[in-house]
């Protein structure tokens, strides 16, 4: 495997170097100016090779700091100063955290609470039809909406068993455990009374 001897080099993603005049590929990330008070890295800049050498040369980061900022971002506890929620001296006085209290870029929260959402508003659906669990488990098994008749029941049924059978698989057995599941809840819901 072949290692690009340059830390921290991205290439072939189209963006030209930030420097004036420049056209060579802007391959090396480099922090933008940070507004005011802004505790981050401000928009980022793209250079080549040659004009990333001379922006580290001449880099500061403590540029346009006081002399208290500066104090503060290299003390040793610097970013230990914030309690969380749950540490504060107040926590639990006030109310429970909020969405908003989060930072969530990649919605892992968000998904997360959809997807709990959802499940209640199933398990609602199934009691409102007079579902037992077994019954939902069953239609989650096959994969199917409570909606569904009998010929989509047997429809979904003949296309699982084609799919997970081992005859179709080249003998592979990997799957019987599936064909089996899928088996199982044709079975039940087959008569179930909501498919008699």
């Amino acid at each position: 495997m072949k290692h690009d001897k340059f830390h921290g080099r991205v290439t072939d993603t189209g963006r030209l170097c930030s420097a004036p005049g420049c056209d060579a590929p802007g391959e090396f990330r480099a922090p933008g100016v940070r507004p005011s008070g802004f505790d981050g890295p401000g928009d980022y800049r793209w250079f080549c090779l040659d004009h990333i050498r001379a922006f580290n040369a001449g880099y500061d980061f403590f540029d346009g700091m006081s002399m208290d900022e500066i104090l503060a971002a290299q003390s040793p506890l610097a970013g230990w100063d914030t309690h969380s929620r749950a540490f504060r001296p107040d926590a639990g006085i006030d109310q429970a955290p909020r969405w908003a209290d989060f930072a969530d870029p990649l919605e892992a929260i968000a998904q997360r609470a959809r997807a709990r959402k959802m499940d209640h508003q199933a398990a609602q659906d199934a009691a409102r039809r007079g579902l037992s669990p077994e019954d939902r488990a069953a239609y989650e098994a096959l994969g199917l909406g409570f909606d569904a008749d009998r010929h989509a029941l047997r429809r979904r049924y003949a296309d699982l068993v084609r799919r997970y059978h081992p005859d179709r698989n080249g003998g592979d057995r990997s799957l019987e455990g599936k064909l089996q599941r899928v088996v199982a809840a044709y079975d039940h819901l087959r008569q179930s009374a909501a498919f008699r």
